[in-house]
């Protein structure tokens, strides 16, 4: 594009959104519509994040690269830092072939925790059906969401939050803890597959001493913009990425039909932070330390 003058008009800045999921996991669209969404809302570069898992990559990026889209193969984990849980993003992996079949443990894993929810909720007089929760999963990692899904249709309860607080949630009487990788391992299995570790959603945990963990089991960054964390959460952990030498990220942590703070594309990054993630990227493939000053 030209001006009047005949000079080129800057190009427009990239719009970039690296959290997000599809029916492969929690979400409520296919990993085709999340293509298609992210070309209606004008963004340029999107990471497919589903929960333990990676089988809804291959679909989405083909759908987006007839957009015009750049998708980021990416995942979600659940890991352990220490006691607590924390959530874990693998972006730009490199391989999804070797990902994918270490996470087919963690996908039984996820099969085996709903099927000892179901039977819990049948000793309750729920007479929910294993096959009723998987319907709602359609064909993707089963969680929770799926569980409370087949609840609310089976009218059991008004809403999910209803079935969190009253079933699932934790302490609940038909919750299950899932099982979990130790950070430590996480982070190992995203830089198998060629990608970065990306400590999600921080929120009020994101404070030094639980960086210090993380950072001493190798994540390569932090979410510092994300649709939970407010102004003070923003400021605080961005400071401790800076200070740390880690890269930052962020997402609007999509889910499908929503809209709001958590609309894709609602929360978008800087286009210097992609640098940043690729410099880090070319840094780490090419062996050379990245966690100096």
């Amino acid at each position: 594009m030209t001006s009047p003058h005949g000079a080129s008009a800057p190009a427009a800045a990239p719009r970039i959104d690296l959290h997000a999921h599809s029916t492969a996991s929690d979400g409520t669209a296919s990993p085709t519509q999340f293509a298609e969404t992210a070309a209606l809302a004008g963004l340029n570069v999107v990471a497919l994040t589903d929960h333990d898992t990676v089988d809804g990559v291959a679909e989405a990026v083909a759908a987006a690269a007839a957009l015009g889209v750049r998708v980021v193969p990416g995942v979600e984990l659940s890991v352990m830092a220490g006691r607590d849980e924390v959530h874990l993003l693998g972006l730009h992996l490199a391989n999804i072939e070797a990902i994918a079949s270490a996470l087919v443990t963690f996908q039984r894993g996820r099969r085996e925790r709903a099927e000892a929810m179901v039977r819990m909720l049948n000793t309750h007089a729920i007479p929910v059906t294993m096959d009723e929760v998987l319907a709602q999963a359609a064909g993707g990692a089963v969680g929770r969401p799926h569980m409370a899904r087949a609840l609310i249709a089976g009218g059991w309860v008004a809403d999910a939050r209803e079935a969190f607080d009253k079933w699932l949630g934790a302490g609940r009487p038909a919750f299950v803890e899932k099982p979990r990788l130790e950070v430590a391992d996480g982070v190992a299995l995203v830089h198998a597959a060629g990608g970065l570790a990306i400590w999600a959603h921080p929120g009020g945990d994101g404070r030094r001493a639980r960086f210090e963990r993380l950072v001493a089991a190798g994540i390569d960054g932090a979410e510092v913009r994300h649709p939970g964390h407010d102004a003070s959460d923003v400021a605080r952990i961005g400071a401790l990425v800076e200070f740390f030498h880690l890269v930052p990220s962020g997402g609007s942590d999509w889910h499908g039909a929503m809209g709001g703070p958590r609309a894709l594309g609602a929360v978008q990054l800087p286009p210097e932070w992609l640098e940043r993630h690729e410099e880090r990227l070319a840094m780490r493939r090419s062996a050379v330390p990245v966690n100096e000053s």
